[in-house]
């Protein structure tokens, strides 16, 4: 049972990529690292790949890679523009699979290995879900990342605007300029989605790197309206 069963987990993790002659375990080449080998029965494994993977001898569930691709573990391109609708098929479709209930019956080894995937899929799925973590991401998959602590990328112009907008919410009494500073932020969003869309288009990370940081701010006014209108 749980043979026919992993089989068809294999074909809901793959889908339609099948895994190739480069995936097959080979022996070590001279000068490169060791093939890791299954935590149960030792045998050499094919290559991760970004996959939850299964020991092809004894079936067991391996752990999870300490730095996996979240785009191919979730089936989708590595761009800022994906399809939503894909990525919560494969969300819904990897969680299904790796449901800790279906490892009820396999060593504690195996059930904590598939809480570690399901907690990375939920982690892939909210970075890949939003545009600001996914674009995030993106830039730190090409090694660049925002400065933490500094506004040295943010013109002056920018800076007043989201300062006028923290002083409007910090006003009491003041639920008609929540509600249009809650559709404001709504539409500067969008337009800031897709500039930053067009520049990793063109490949400008720089000038992704700077929409990100605005879009920053905009999801931290957006964090404190939703406070205001839904106080604690």
């Amino acid at each position: 049972m749980w043979v026919v069963w992993r089989g068809q987990l294999c074909r809901a993790l793959w889908g339609s990529r099948a895994p190739d002659a480069s995936s097959r375990p080979r022996s070590a080449e001279a000068g490169s690292l060791p093939a890791p080998r299954c935590w149960s029965c030792g045998i050499a494994l094919p290559a991760p790949g970004g996959l939850p993977r299964f020991c092809p001898a004894c079936q067991a569930l391996q752990p999870p890679e300490s730095q996996p691709d979240l785009f191919r573990l979730m089936d989708c391109d590595r761009s800022f523009n994906i399809n939503v609708q894909q990525l919560q098929q494969r969300f819904r479709s990897l969680q299904r699979s790796l449901h800790p209930d279906y490892f009820s019956q396999r060593p504690q080894k195996e059930r904590d290995f598939s809480e570690q995937h399901s907690s990375l899929v939920n982690r892939a799925y909210q970075t890949l879900l939003s545009p600001l973590r996914r674009g995030l991401y993106l830039l730190e998959l090409n090694g660049v990342e925002l400065a933490k602590g500094t506004d040295s990328d943010i013109d002056v112009e920018f800076l007043k605007e989201i300062m006028e907008i923290n002083e409007t919410l910090a006003e009491p009494n003041n639920e008609a300029k929540i509600e249009e500073i809650e559709s404001f932020i709504e539409v500067k969003r969008e337009e800031l989605t897709k500039d930053v869309s067009k520049a990793f288009e063109r490949d400008d990370l720089q000038e992704a790197k700077k929409l990100l940081a605005k879009m920053k701010y905009f999801e931290n006014l957006e964090d404190k309206v939703k406070s205001k209108k839904n106080p604690s």
